[in-house]
């Protein structure tokens, strides 16, 4: 074919009832359903999404964001006020942008501390979350020259604290959704909570211009990419409805504040948690968040300098070598998100209305809600339906510390489920085995699930030779002598060693097999001494639980 002609050639378009009759044929019969996954937010995540941009909601985000790149505020973690002004300074000199403190753990001042810390508020902006008046860092504000303090800015988050005179740029009347966030709270409920403690601050306000110069939203993000994504961007879609309300047609810019998320965070593999962290700052970004601090890995167990390095890296590494910083809203244009975040501010603003109407934030109640979100979590993790690596899956069994940080506010995270079964394995756990037949072909895919799921609890397990007969396997066994074995088979060969091995079986030792059984062969099994199964899908917490009092000499349940 000649270029010319090669130039002139086209291709049809193809629409979406054709790529999903495509689809649907490569499923082979299964539903199309499949290819949806609903969030907790009761939103059906799509396999695919085409053109369905509004323009006006891309624009209006881009005005509220206001200007490009973030402020790296990485907290200071300290034991003292002198170590946290020599950490503090030392940050600075290494891509710190901003002083970052959280109340949660408080220490003495003394006059020249506080002054020097005064120094550093003219020239760095600041953010103090967790914050009562009675914390002796607030003392820092009144050692600031009067004819100074205009240029200090940032964000104090203290109950009943009220700036001496002079702050004009700093804001003090903020709402912080890291509790609620951290008690179980979805993207929807969030949003929806955070405009209503900004309608219940700016009752108190002689004028909304007068409030919204001195408010600002902090929020949590998760590990959910898109989700956290969308929040951030469908937040700035609500202010200006919820400005709207009070006649303001141009909505000022609020200023949103992002720290990563440690409901997603474990104890159990926690370098784990570096790539957690970086997902979950590198949404924020992409959201358009103004401030942005990433949690170090260990925060849980209590972190090392290096791991505060590392979390500031994380934003360093971010900036430097994408030049994420030189876009305005760079996830404005997808489909996928445009949509999300259409459908995060129609639900948000709709429960939103729901809680005005139902007396405000003070009267809804809230808490049979966030338990729900939170019991659902903790059962996509325990049945596998949600992967957290090093955790529920691709679990190390190695020793890992376990003890809470006492710098840090305690929350509930689904990971708990299964530190805590870690923790009973290490104290006592039975002999296991894992007994195989067949080649290694046949047995090895069920060995490896087994391996790993049993490895989530902590507890080791001993691998048995290829056996090709059941006799062999029995006389193994009575040398070994184990208090709990899994067999693992193809499926045919399951049929056809399970019978006599449950026949043959030494005494004391109880036994499982490798994968889901129909109910009739269960029964029938069962009643020759068949103790359970293990398969994908299943509630690994309460197996795993069942399988350790067998180390205490107890029964399988």
């Amino acid at each position: 074919m000649k270029i010319e002609n090669m130039k002139q050639t086209t291709f049809d378009k193809a629409d979406y009832a054709q790529w999903k009759t495509l689809a649907i044929d490569s499923l082979k019969g299964k539903p199309y359903e499949r290819l949806m996954t609903k969030t907790l937010e009761g939103i059906n995540i799509q396999p695919l999404y085409s053109e369905k941009t509004n323009a006006y909601h891309t624009s209006t985000i881009r005005q509220m964001i206001g200007k490009r790149g973030w402020t790296i505020a990485q907290q200071t973690i300290a034991e003292s006020a002198s170590i946290f002004l020599e950490q503090l300074q030392t940050s600075f000199e290494r891509g710190n942008e901003a002083i970052v403190y959280d109340g949660t753990v408080q220490f003495n001042w003394s006059e020249d501390e506080l002054a020097k810390l005064s120094g550093m508020l003219i020239d760095y902006p600041v953010y103090m979350f967790n914050i009562d008046e009675k914390d002796a860092i607030l003392k820092a504000f009144d050692c600031v020259d009067k004819e100074l303090r205009e240029q200090v800015v940032g964000m104090i988050d203290a109950t009943s604290w009220t700036a001496p005179d002079g702050y004009n740029h700093l804001r003090t009347k903020g709402v912080d959704m890291w509790d609620l966030h951290h008690a179980g709270a979805d993207a929807v409920t969030e949003l929806a909570v955070a405009l209503a403690l900004a309608s219940k601050l700016s009752a108190g306000s002689h004028s909304f211009p007068s409030f919204s110069s001195d408010f600002f939203v902090r929020f949590a993000i998760d590990t959910h990419f898109f989700m956290e994504i969308a929040k951030l961007r469908a937040f700035r879609l609500l202010w200006t409805a919820f400005a709207r309300a009070f006649d303001i047609e141009k909505a000022p810019i609020i200023p949103i504040a992002a720290v990563t998320s440690i409901r997603s965070y474990s104890k159990l593999d926690p370098y784990v948690n570096l790539l957690r962290g970086g997902n979950e700052t590198f949404a924020a970004i992409l959201g358009g968040a103004d401030i942005i601090t990433t949690e170090p890995h260990d925060i849980l167990t209590g972190p090392s300098a290096s791991s505060i390095r590392y979390s500031r890296n994380i934003q360093l590494v971010l900036k430097e070598e994408t030049h994420i910083d030189k876009v305005l809203d760079p996830a404005g244009g997808s489909y996928f998100i445009e949509e999300l975040t259409e459908e995060l501010v129609h639900k948000a603003w709709s429960l939103f209305l729901n809680i005005e109407a139902n007396g405000g934030v003070d009267l809804f109640k809230m808490e049979d809600h966030l338990l729900k979100l939170a019991t659902e979590r903790n059962d996509e993790l325990a049945t596998g339906k949600k992967s957290l690596i090093g955790t529920n899956t691709y679990a190390q069994l190695i020793d890992t510390e376990l003890n809470d940080w006492k710098g840090i506010k305690k929350v509930k995270r689904p990971a708990e489920m299964f530190e805590h079964v870690r923790e009973k394995s290490a104290n006592s756990q039975p002999k296991t085995v894992v007994l195989t037949f067949g080649q290694l072909k046949d047995f090895k895919p069920r060995m490896d699930f087994v391996t790993g799921f049993l490895a989530t609890g902590g507890i080791h397990s001993q691998i048995s030779a290829a056996y090709t007969t059941v006799e062999e396997a029995i006389e193994w066994l009575q040398t070994e002598k184990p208090d709990y074995v899994v067999v693992c088979a193809n499926d045919d060969l399951t049929k056809v060693v399970m019978g006599p091995l449950l026949d043959q079986l030494p005494s004391g030792i109880v036994i499982d097999v490798a994968g889901k059984l129909d109910q009739t062969t269960e029964q029938a099994w069962k009643e020759k001494g068949l103790a359970g199964m293990i398969y994908n899908g299943q509630d690994k917490i309460a197996k795993l639980q069942s399988i350790q009092e067998l180390g205490k000499g107890g029964q399988q349940k």
